[in-house]
């Protein structure tokens, strides 16, 4: 386990806080709401989390805890838009919560706002987050109107294979009614003629007699 404060259990001395979290960031931000994630060094068992969210003018002081749950990751509801916040993250462990995490500030947007600004410092996690978000979107976006071209390319393709298939029967069943015809007609006048010659026998017959 990683260093941590001692506390005595028993009479033994035991390691009681985990790690504080790490590469804390805030993404998805919306004009109430926003994402928290963070990630915790490996080798200690967490069982919870706890984040600390306040105004930065100082109001409106919020706790979130946690526990029994692995998640890295949290939802703040109910913020005010256009309004800076500083949040930090605690893990929770077996014996107790570590250290806070570094304060992480951003700000919320407007109503009106679809996508972030970029009038924070670049080197703030909040930042990165929302750089991520945005290339996240612009690129989802692209997989739809390719997905949509692609679909439409495919029914074009069948609507014109189903048009020639279509005309080829067509010609075929013409072709195929056409001899049917023509050799029913000489049939019919061979018949009528070999029936002439029968019957025309007899008489000759009867008239030599």
């Amino acid at each position: 386990m990683s260093m941590g404060d001692q506390i005595m259990i028993d009479g033994c001395e035991v390691t009681d806080r985990p790690p504080a979290p790490v590469n804390v960031s805030v993404m998805n931000l919306r004009a109430d709401s926003a994402t928290v994630f963070w990630e915790v060094p490996e080798g200690d068992i967490i069982i919870g989390f706890s984040i600390s969210q306040q105004r930065q003018d100082g109001h409106m002081q919020r706790f979130i805890r946690e526990v029994n749950t692995t998640s890295r990751s949290c939802v703040l509801w109910d913020l005010e838009e256009e309004t800076d916040y500083i949040i930090q993250v605690q893990s929770i462990g077996l014996y107790g919560e570590s250290q806070a995490s570094k304060k992480v500030h951003f700000r919320t947007l407007k109503k009106s706002d679809r996508f972030p600004s970029n009038s924070s410092n670049q080197d703030d996690p909040t930042v990165q987050g929302l750089d991520k978000s945005r290339h996240l979107q612009t690129g989802e976006m692209i997989i739809i109107v390719v997905v949509l071209v692609m679909w439409a390319a495919v029914i074009a393709l069948f609507c014109r294979q189903y048009d020639i298939i279509k005309d080829n029967d067509s010609s075929n069943n013409k072709e195929k009614a056409k001899p049917s015809s023509e050799r029913s007609t000489p049939e019919h006048h061979s018949g009528g003629l070999l029936r002439s010659k029968v019957s025309s026998t007899p008489l000759n017959d009867h008239f030599t007699v």
